[in-house]
C-alpha cells in the first residue's frame, strides 16, 4: 500500500511539474506584453492619439477685442470712450462631428498598430523559446552521443588487445569525439546567443535563467486552408490599420467639402459712455454702457484650394486602397510559404521517427556483430552519426512545425 502511494505522489509530482514546463510560454508571453519597450511604445501612441479627440472636436476659441478711441465718437447720450467685443465662430453644420472621425479612425488605426506590434512580438518569442528548446535538446543528444563513443572507444580497446581489430578504430572513435565535442561548443554558444535575444524581448537582464519544457507540444492548424487565408484577410492587424486609413480619409473628403461652406460668427459689444454737455438728456446722459449685438458670415470665395483639399483626400483614399490591395497579395505569398512549410515539418517528423527507429535497430545489430569478430566498425560510427542526425532532425522538425503554427497565427492576428 505504501508502494502503491509513493508511485501515486511520484506520477502527480510529474504531471504537475510537465504542466508548469508547458504552461512556462504563456508566463513569458505575459512578461514580454508587460515589460517589452517597444510594445509600451506603440501603446503610449495608440494613447496620445486618443487625446486628439477633444481637440478637435471643440469650437474655436471665442475672440476678445478691446477699442479704445482717442478722439471720442459723439453719441446722442455722450462720447464714446473704448468699446469691449466678443464673438463666437461657428463652423458649417456637421464639422466638428467629420473632424472627430477622423482623428477617431487614426486612433483606431493606432491600436491596430499595437496589436500587429504584440502580435508580431509574441511569434519572436514563441519562434526563439522553439530556438533554445531545439538546442538544448541538441546539446543533451550530442552529449549522449560522446558518451556512447566513449562506449565505443573502451570497446575498440579491448578488441585491439585481443588482435580482433585495428588501431585505426580507437582513431576513428576519436575524431568522431572531436568532431561533437566542436559541435557541442557551438551549440552553447547559440544557446547564449539566442537567449540574450529572448531575454531582451522580455526585457530582462541577459543572464535570466530560460525555463524550456523537456518535450515540446506539438501545435496543429485546425481549420482547412481556405479558413486560414479568409482569416489572414479578415483579423490581419495591418490590413485593418489600412482599412481605419481608408476610413479616415473618406471623413477628410468630407471635412473638406464642409470646409468650403460658409461659417457664421455672433457675438456683443459693450461700449463705454462718458457724460454728455447736453444737460437735458437726463438719466440717458453719460450712461455706462451700450450692447450691441453682431452676427457675421464668412463667405470662402476662392474655391480652388477647397477642390484641392477634396482631390487630395480622395486621391490619398484611393493610395491607401491599393495599399491594402498589395498588402493581400503580400500576406498570401507568406502564409503559402508557410504552410509548405508546416506541411515539410509535419513530413519531416513522420520521416525522421521512422528513420531513427530503423537505425537504432540497424546500430545493435552493428555492434553485436562487432562484439562477435571485430568487423565493420566503420559502418557502426556511421550508423551511429545516423541515429544522432535523426534524433536531431526529429527535435529540429517539432521546432519548425510550432514555429510556422506561431507564424500563421500572427498572420491571422492572433
Amino acid at each position: 500500500m505504501i508502494y502503491l502511494y509513493k508511485i501515486i505522489t511520484i506520477s502527480l509530482l510529474l504531471f504537475i511539474v510537465k504542466t508548469q514546463a508547458q504552461t512556462k510560454l504563456s508566463d513569458y508571453l505575459i512578461i514580454g506584453a508587460e515589460n517589452n519597450l517597444g510594445l509600451k511604445a506603440k501603446f503610449y501612441e495608440y494613447n496620445a492619439a486618443l487625446e486628439k479627440v477633444p481637440q478637435v472636436g471643440t469650437l474655436p476659441d471665442p475672440k476678445f477685442s478691446f477699442d479704445y478711441f482717442i478722439s471720442p465718437i459723439e453719441t446722442r447720450v455722450g462720447p464714446q470712450r473704448a468699446k469691449l467685443g466678443i464673438s463666437q465662430m461657428f463652423p458649417w453644420f456637421g464639422t466638428l462631428n467629420a473632424k472627430e472621425d477622423i482623428v477617431i479612425q487614426i486612433s483606431k488605426a493606432k491600436y491596430e498598430a499595437f496589436e500587429e506590434a504584440k502580435s508580431k512580438l509574441f511569434f519572436d518569442i514563441k519562434s526563439l523559446y522553439y530556438n533554445v528548446y531545439f538546442i538544448q535538446k541538441g546539446i543533451k543528444i550530442t552529449k549522449e552521443n560522446i558518451r556512447i563513443l566513449n562506449t565505443f572507444q573502451q570497446l575498440s580497446i579491448i578488441k585491439i588487445e585481443t588482435g580482433k581489430a585495428s588501431v585505426v578504430d580507437e582513431m576513428r572513435v576519436e575524431m568522431e569525439i572531436n568532431e561533437l565535442l566542436n559541435q557541442l561548443a557551438y551549440l552553447t554558444d547559440s544557446k547564449y546567443a539566442i537567449e540574450v535575444n529572448f531575454n531582451n524581448l522580455l526585457n530582462r537582464t541577459d543572464s535570466s535563467f530560460i525555463v524550456i519544457s523537456d518535450t515540446l507540444r506539438s501545435d496543429s492548424l485546425l481549420v482547412s486552408k481556405n479558413e486560414l487565408l479568409n482569416s489572414i484577410y479578415t483579423e490581419n492587424h495591418l490590413i485593418k490599420q489600412l482599412e481605419y486609413k481608408i476610413q479616415s480619409w473618406k471623413n477628410q473628403e468630407v471635412v473638406a467639402k464642409k470646409k468650403g461652406m460658409p461659417q457664421f460668427s455672433i457675438g456683443v459689444d459693450y461700449v463705454f459712455i462718458g457724460k454728455s454737455s447736453n444737460l437735458d438728456l437726463g438719466s440717458e446722459n453719460g450712461r455706462d454702457a451700450f450692447i450691441l449685438p453682431k452676427v457675421g458670415i464668412s463667405i470662402p470665395l476662392y474655391r480652388k484650394k477647397y477642390k484641392a483639399l477634396v482631390k487630395e483626400a480622395s486621391l490619398n483614399m484611393e493610395a491607401t486602397q491599393f495599399k491594402k490591395e498589395n498588402k493581400q497579395n503580400q500576406l498570401t505569398s507568406l502564409f503559402e510559404n508557410g504552410y509548405k512549410d508546416y506541411q515539410d515539418a509535419d513530413r519531416r517528423i513522420d520521416l525522421y521517427l521512422k528513420q531513427l527507429k530503423l537505425a537504432d535497430k540497424s546500430l545493435n545489430i552493428l555492434l553485436t556483430a562487432y562484439s562477435t569478430d571485430g568487423k565493420n566498425f566503420e559502418e557502426v560510427l556511421r550508423m551511429e552519426r545516423k541515429v544522432l542526425k535523426y534524433a536531431l532532425e526529429i527535435d529540429k522538425a517539432r521546432a519548425d512545425k510550432n514555429a510556422t503554427v506561431a507564424f500563421i497565427n500572427y498572420l491571422m492576428g492572433k
